[in-house]
């Protein structure tokens, strides 16, 4: 297992984190709790010392979840949760003002059963708050051993900056693959030119980058993927296969490839994988056995179907 230092912390995460979305339960189709608490395990007998999850993520149950896989082993764990939204009767709400900051905090830590969350993180922009507001609640939780670092999730650069006035940040996770590229033109050099560790999630585009699908996938609501990676559909998805075709043109999986496109990107402090299983958590991390050549990343890149 290879490590990175998150900004300029003393956080030093795996290049390849576990993502615990899919712990939500119906959210993903039933992810069952033994399963998940054995991917934890598994995760962290391999190497993998960075755990992400989200109150939102099962209204709880994914912070419960990780909070009992990890007794015993919190020392050896990097961990990583966020505040700022909630599922509401309307749907999900951003609220990002300081006395729901402490609120969820204090949930969160009661979830993991931990004393300190290592890296919390803002989930999504709320533009009903000043981020002077938001980043004073984070600032003092942090003086008061609370949190160990601040980072922000989907934040722009101009917010990323605007934030970094009123206390440090030293990441910011947001979505990237080779069918979500939004972040390489600006984002990726702001985030080096400002010691910004990236922490990548979706690197796999809701699962269609794995090459498992040969058609259009349906899932059943409330499946994350019919609503988050709804965008994934239609010339989308062909274009997601002729993807796929490419990645297995190299002689690998063509899920490990993918992964790698991003992990090698030098920005990236971690990428996150979800599993549902230990199966799983062995078959992500096989992708971690290899790099891709500098001709086979241009060669990636400069392929026709990613330059439309």
């Amino acid at each position: 297992m290879k490590y990175n230092q998150l900004g300029q912390s003393d956080l030093t995460v795996s290049q390849m984190g576990l993502g615990t979305w899919v712990f939500a339960g119906k959210f993903w189709q039933g992810a069952q709790r033994e399963g998940c608490i054995e991917a934890v395990h598994c995760a962290i007998d391999s190497g993998i010392n960075f755990i992400d999850t989200a109150p939102l993520y099962g209204n709880g149950l994914s912070e419960q979840i990780v909070g009992e896989a990890i007794k015993g082993r919190r020392d050896k764990l990097i961990i990583a949760t966020k505040c700022g939204l909630k599922n509401d009767a309307d749907g999900i709400s951003h609220n990002l003002k300081k006395e729901r900051i402490v609120e969820e905090l204090e949930q969160s830590l009661k979830n993991l059963n931990i004393e300190c969350i290592d890296l919390y993180q803002c989930h999504w922009p709320d533009e009903s708050t000043p981020l002077e507001e938001t980043m004073s609640a984070l600032s003092q939780l942090k003086n008061q051993g609370k949190i160990r670092y601040i980072g922000l999730s989907n934040f722009d650069l101009s917010q990323i900056d605007e934030a970094s006035q009123f206390g440090e940040v030293i990441s910011l996770q947001s979505q990237l693959s080779l069918l979500e590229r939004g972040l390489e033109e600006e984002i990726l050099p702001g985030c080096s030119d400002r010691n910004i560790s990236v922490i990548a999630y979706g690197v796999l585009a809701g699962g269609v980058l794995t090459g498992k699908y040969e058609k259009q996938p349906f899932f059943k609501d409330p499946d994350v993927r019919m609503f988050f990676y709804k965008h994934y559909r239609g010339k989308s998805f062909e274009k997601a296969l002729e993807i796929v075709k490419i990645l297995k043109s190299l002689g690998k999986p063509a899920h490990h490839v993918a992964m790698n496109w991003v992990r090698q990107k030098q920005e990236v402090g971690s990428i996150l994988v979800g599993a549902r299983n230990a199966k799983q958590v062995k078959d992500n991390i096989e992708a971690l056995q290899f790099e891709l050549t500098k001709e086979e990343l241009l060669m990636i890149d400069n392929t026709q179907v990613l330059q439309t």
